[in-house]
């Protein structure tokens, strides 16, 4: 069972673990410094404050253990998507599935959106089925330019509440 919080200052060691290794492969490719951490933490508790509020950010728990961090984004009045990033040796237990039907209660109820949209990269089918266990549909793809500047068809999924 995985619990959701609201990002904390004290949590930037733990994330730049998780966005390290492997867990980043399919993201910016390249690990979280320190003081990058405690940016993104910084801009997540000052989005807390915002209104309306675009943005939502948490961190997953296994045990009191900090093992991942998902967010939710609204794109549109009714529309959002949700990104969701694991640490690595924590892969396979379904804590990604948990903490995103977490956050599609939140979608669907205090954000007040109608439909949910998600993406992952081609290359890691896993976050598919994640989406899928959480309700998601497969709706087919979108290119997406790489820091490469090579373009990526990344496969994207939505959800209707």
């Amino acid at each position: 069972m995985v619990t959701l919080r609201a990002l904390a200052p004290g949590d930037a060691t733990a994330l730049t673990r998780i966005y390290s290794g492997a867990s980043t492969r399919h993201t910016t490719g390249k690990p979280l410094t320190l003081d990058q951490a405690h940016e993104k933490i910084r801009a997540a508790l000052a989005r807390a404050t915002e209104t309306p509020r675009a943005q939502w950010s948490w961190a997953i728990l296994h045990e009191d253990d900090l093992i991942g961090l998902i967010s939710l984004r609204r794109r549109t009045p009714a529309m959002g998507t949700i990104s969701y990033i694991l640490r690595e040796d924590t892969w396979g237990h379904g804590y990604a599935t948990q903490a995103a039907r977490q956050v599609l209660s939140v979608a669907f109820t205090t954000a007040g959106l109608n439909r949910l949209e998600a993406m992952h990269h081609p290359d890691n089918p896993a976050s598919g089925r994640v989406l899928i266990k959480a309700g998601f549909t497969h709706i087919g793809t979108s290119d997406r330019q790489t820091d490469a500047g090579t373009t990526v068809p990344y496969q994207v999924y939505a959800l209707q509440n």
